[in-house]
């Protein structure tokens, strides 16, 4: 009783210090399959869905803590592993002159590249909400950084293991065989090997540059095939990874590289993706700009071998354009092109997007896949999908 009444003399104070702040955005999307499904139990045509995803931080007024909260939903109609919850980042975090400590779940992002995100290794992939890489899982973890004059020191000490999701037997965009059951470990206790990574960054002038260090369990797993041949079950190997991403900034263009080498079930391997982006302002004397990319990605590892994970770019070409018009609605263009040199396997996707008033946005997103090769991708070669998606932020 006695703490009640305290807690209710203390909580205006409470209010007082600190800001709360709510933000985020739900959104209704409609994904559309140009063809007919490849596989049994797969659906046809549309797939609508809803997502939701709220954003609490809560900043005091005084003091040196932050608390972040962002929770994930999606309701699916079509495909029952694709309907998931997930927390995005949930963690405080303490700011002092010399350190800053970060306990809870959290996003980091590393990498430089468009179309290929090589060296980016600390969460997981959601692999039910896109193919190309950009949705994470939260990883738990606990993050002790310093940012002094000589570069920035992170590290990273991660002691459970987020394994990825994937689209269920009536889902589209999976293999052959469905992804199915308990996944399988080289860490003799699974998800709890405790992972760390280290990273230094810093800058240089037009230079900007990360190199890391990571020991833990791989992010991508290999598959193996059930007793009876009709599942396929993750394999996460325990793998160490030493991967570096560069950028070079002149005037109009952005060079970038990206490079890693890994060792991993008995086997090492080197993968690098690197190119530029030149743009140009102000075209045909408006206020869009309009940029140029091209990128090549090579992987080392041998990609037809059921002991490495499966690799989609492998020795590939990435011409791409990026239109923003910098009106006041920030609406942006991007599409690109991926071909593959040996098997001429090839990719177009478009993403577009922009805001209808301060509230409400829209977005569509394509990917083609006009040529399969004999390679990864041929699993996918009816999946040519169009995702129109609108969101009302708050």
């Amino acid at each position: 009783m006695y703490r009640l009444l305290w807690f209710l003399v203390i909580l205006p104070a409470l209010v007082q210090a600190y800001d709360t702040r709510l933000s985020g955005f739900i959104g209704a999307e409609l994904r559309g399959f140009v063809d007919d499904a490849q596989f049994d139990d797969q659906f046809d045509g549309l797939q609508p869905s809803a997502i939701v995803q709220p954003e609490w931080s809560i900043l005091p007024e005084k003091g040196d803590d932050q608390f972040s909260f962002i929770p994930f939903a999606r309701l699916d109609s079509r495909d029952n592993r694709r309907t998931h919850f997930d927390i995005r980042e949930a963690y405080w975090l303490h700011i002092d002159a010399d350190y800053e400590l970060l306990v809870g779940v959290n996003r980091v992002f590393w990498g430089v590249a468009e179309f290929r995100h090589l060296v980016d290794i600390i969460n997981q992939t959601d692999f039910v909400e896109d193919i190309d890489g950009e949705d994470k899982l939260g990883q738990p973890m606990i993050n002790l950084a310093t940012h002094q004059d000589w570069g920035s020191l992170n590290l990273f000490v991660m002691p459970w293991f987020r394994e990825r999701t994937f689209p269920g037997k009536d889902g589209r965009l999976r293999f052959p065989l469905v992804t199915d059951g308990d996944p399988d470990y080289d860490a003799s206790n699974d998800q709890q090997h405790v992972d760390v990574a280290l990273r230094y960054s810093h800058y240089a002038g037009a230079w900007d540059f990360g190199i890391y260090y990571f020991n833990g369990t791989g992010r991508e797993p290999r598959f193996l095939v059930n007793d009876n041949g009709t599942r396929l079950v993750p394999f996460y190997d325990l793998i160490e990874q030493v991967g570096t991403d560069i950028q070079f900034t002149h005037e109009g263009w952005l060079w970038k590289f990206e490079g890693l080498w890994r060792s991993q079930n008995s086997d090492h391997f080197w993968a690098t993706v690197g190119g530029f982006e030149y743009t140009l302002y102000q075209i045909v004397d408006s206020s869009a700009d309009l940029g140029l990319l091209l990128e090549f990605s090579w992987d080392g590892r041998d990609s037809d071998s059921a002991e490495a994970p499966p690799v989609l770019f492998d020795d590939d070409f990435f011409f791409g354009t990026r239109l923003t018009l910098n009106d006041v609605q920030d609406s942006e263009l991007l599409a690109g092109f991926v071909i593959d040199r040996d098997t001429h396997a090839s990719q177009l996707s478009v993403e577009a997007e922009r805001r209808l008033d301060n509230h409400w946005k829209l977005e569509l997103e394509s990917r083609w896949f006009l040529n399969s090769g004999n390679d990864v991708a041929v699993a996918f070669k009816k999946d040519s999908n169009v995702t129109l998606r609108l969101a009302r932020y708050f």
